[in-house]
């Protein structure tokens, strides 16, 4: 009980100094994980270790993709690559249907492109499309955040999909049918339909990009709709190359450990990186004084963004090594709950606990193990999607997803939690509603 009421404490304490006293929200993340920690009977000078050890983790990971991700974005606004893309979906889509053209592009790409990456690459697409288009940045933003997130909750090769199918020991080929069913229509009423109502509560338009000011004007100075779009796809096929590897077991192979080495998030965005730069560069006659220029703008534009998502990292490393996950998940799994639901709630409250859904996903699929015990190959599929939709359920201020999209969306606090973290719990709960649907039939 105590620890439940030293998260309680600490999460409280960044929600009053963000939305209270106005403090930034990097100060407020460090403040509250020192208060949680000390309430948790941290000694207080230890108190910052798991801190320092998530911002380093984040930073590692999700900072680096967002650096690389932020090179290949500016590139693409500087050069004119943006405009020519969107131009292309605007002219070949009537306006009401973009929304569900923003949907139906994350959902492609989020099959093999992990969240973050997805994020990094594509919203400064949505952005700019909802400036040109002069539509609310909500509306075309939460489809395109809903296929994304969508994809990464229940398709393998998705890390937490794949851990939970060898823990439960689940087929693959029969949890990837499941989820992909599963995924369309909780896509559609999550994304554009929820994006709507969304959008009439939060009006806001998309914020101003340094790189778009200055993007090329002249049409014949621009990039080819294909040089675009092959900077836009480029780590999608890398990475969709190194799943295909991976499932079907070549990754011991030379060419195997190649391509699932060219297909990691961090190698498939540097090259990716790398070939903006000669074909939104080089190509079309720009310096290389202008393009190193273009990288450090990119840097400078995301540096806050980074800080800001290390510290939603560092707070949720303070919640996971406090053991809080466990004291609650443990609990649940032990009543007598529906196998499916119980699974769905562990995910839920390990996901409000850690701000994480890959470990969400991990941990409630090995605390679910001994009640998987006799199901059917189909039923522990099924199980596998239900601890999926759990994971990603509410996403608030200790997930580093939370800041990402807030920061890159120019949203308060309070309108990211009214958008982003609302359309996370309905993709929630309208998964869990689809997998037991699947329940009754299967």
């Amino acid at each position: 009980m105590n620890l439940i009421i030293a998260a309680i404490i600490g999460i409280a304490a960044i929600v009053l100094l963000i939305a209270v006293a106005k403090v930034h929200p990097f100060i407020s993340l460090m403040v509250g994980s020192f208060v949680m920690a000390v309430c948790a009977g941290v000694p207080f000078d230890e108190s910052w270790n798991s801190f320092t050890s998530g911002v380093g983790s984040t930073v590692s990971s999700v900072g680096l993709l967002i650096g690389f991700g932020s090179i290949v974005g500016t590139l693409l606004f500087a050069s004119g690559g943006a405009d020519v893309i969107v131009d292309t979906i605007m002219s070949k889509t009537p306006l009401q249907m973009l929304p569900w053209a923003m949907a139906l592009i994350a959902f492609i790409v989020g099959i093999p492109m992990f969240f973050e990456v997805g994020v990094v690459i594509l919203i400064p697409v949505v952005l700019f499309a909802a400036r040109r288009a002069k539509m609310p940045v909500i509306l075309l933003g939460i489809p395109a955040l809903a296929g994304l997130s969508t994809l990464h909750a229940f398709v393998p090769p998705h890390p937490g999909p794949l851990v939970a199918i060898s823990a439960l020991g689940a087929n693959l080929g029969v949890t990837l049918g499941l989820g992909l069913l599963v995924a369309v229509p909780t896509v559609i009423i999550s994304g554009p339909l929820m994006g709507r109502v969304m959008a009439k509560w939060v009006p806001i338009q998309a914020p101003e990009q340094e790189a778009a000011k200055e993007a090329v004007k002249d049409e014949s100075k621009r990039p080819s709709f294909g040089q675009a779009m092959t900077v836009i796809l480029l780590p999608v096929v890398l990475m969709l190359a190194a799943s295909v590897v991976d499932l079907t077991g070549q990754a011991e192979s030379l060419w195997g450990r190649v391509l699932v080495f060219l297909g990691t998030p961090l190698t498939a965005l540097f090259i990716t990186a790398v070939v903006a730069m000669f074909l939104l560069g080089f190509l079309q006659g720009r310096t290389r004084e202008f393009i190193n220029g273009e990288v450090g703008k990119s840097f400078a534009s995301v540096a806050g963004i980074v800080f800001i998502v290390a510290a939603g990292g560092g707070f949720k490393q303070t919640l996971v090594d406090s053991g809080i996950g466990d004291v609650i998940a443990n609990g649940i799994s032990e009543s007598a709950l529906n196998p499916l639901i119980a699974g769905w709630l562990v995910a839920v409250l390990i996901r409000l606990a850690t701000g994480s859904a890959t470990v969400a996903t991990v941990t409630a699929s090995g605390i679910m193990v001994p009640l998987a015990t006799g199901m059917s190959p189909t039923h522990l599929a099924l199980l596998v999607l239900a601890i999926g939709a759990g994971s990603v359920f509410f996403s608030h201020l200790n997930d580093a997803g939370f800041w990402l999209v807030k920061e890159y969306f120019g949203m308060t606090v309070s309108q990211t939690l009214k958008t982003w973290s609302l359309m996370e719990t309905v993709l929630s709960v309208v998964g869990l509603g689809c997998v037991m649907l699947l329940s009754l039939v299967l």
